[in-house]
């Protein structure tokens, strides 16, 4: 097939892994557009000369990968890169849920704790006193999209157990949610155990944005970093010229 090019053939290694870095490097180059489908799987391994089992294969590496999805009945379309904004304050399950994709979390860690020294500056807490720690992979249509770690005061949540798909709903309901946030962006390599997490080589690109975010009366209810995927978002804001 003239759109994903050829194999290669001199490289060690399985066949499908091959197939893949051919199909990821056509939707790098973008001679697969976001939203077309894939071409079917026997047409694939009919051009190329191999297994349906060897192709399958390759795909179920790229929706691990998040750069396509499978719609029921429709076939396996590549994924639309995901557009953040960094002007407006929402959370991840808001944020898929506006673009018709289904969020859901595996947690790494959810435990009580105290205040550590710098978390105690940041947060505006005395010595010793007690927080949430939320470490979570954030997935989206069952593709890991990244990687959250936060910390929460304990007077804005019921308990530990309170938080279930997102944070930002468990913190309404206490009347805790942040109106206002301080964001700052800035890239990353993925270490070898967040690549693992995320299914991604390790040193990849990522973004990490690390947030403080503020109840309508200034106090700091929540810090958050978050490592998304390079591959997979776009960060936008919409800036004005400022008036003399």
């Amino acid at each position: 097939m003239d759109v994903i090019g050829r194999l290669d053939r001199q490289t060690n290694g399985p066949l499908y892994q091959r197939l893949h870095r051919a199909l990821r490097d056509a939707i790098a180059d973008k001679r697969l557009r976001t939203d077309e489908a894939l071409p079917a799987e026997r047409d694939i391994a009919q051009d190329f000369g191999i297994s349906r089992i060897t192709v399958r294969k390759a795909i179920d590496a790229l929706v691990e990968e998040g750069l396509v999805t499978r719609r029921q009945g429709a076939g396996t379309f590549i994924a639309a890169r995901i557009e953040k904004s960094f002007s407006k304050l929402s959370s991840f399950s808001e944020d898929m849920v506006s673009r018709g994709r289904i969020p859901r979390s595996v947690w790494l860690a959810r435990a009580e704790g105290t205040v550590t020294p710098e978390e105690s500056m940041t947060l505006g807490l005395g010595p010793g006193s007690p927080v949430y720690r939320f470490n979570r992979i954030r997935y989206a249509d069952d593709a890991p999209m990244a990687l959250e770690v936060s910390t929460v005061p304990a007077f804005c949540l019921t308990s530990v157990e309170a938080v279930g798909t997102s944070l930002y709903e468990a913190l309404e309901a206490t009347g805790n949610c942040p109106v206002r946030a301080l964001q700052r962006l800035r890239a990353v390599l993925f270490t070898p155990e967040q690549a693992g997490l995320l299914t991604l080589d390790a040193g990849a690109p990522g973004l990490l944005i690390e947030r403080r975010g503020f109840r309508a009366d200034g106090i700091t209810v929540e810090i958050t970093q978050s490592y998304y995927r390079g591959d997979s978002y776009d960060f936008v804001a919409e800036l004005n010229i400022g008036m003399p």
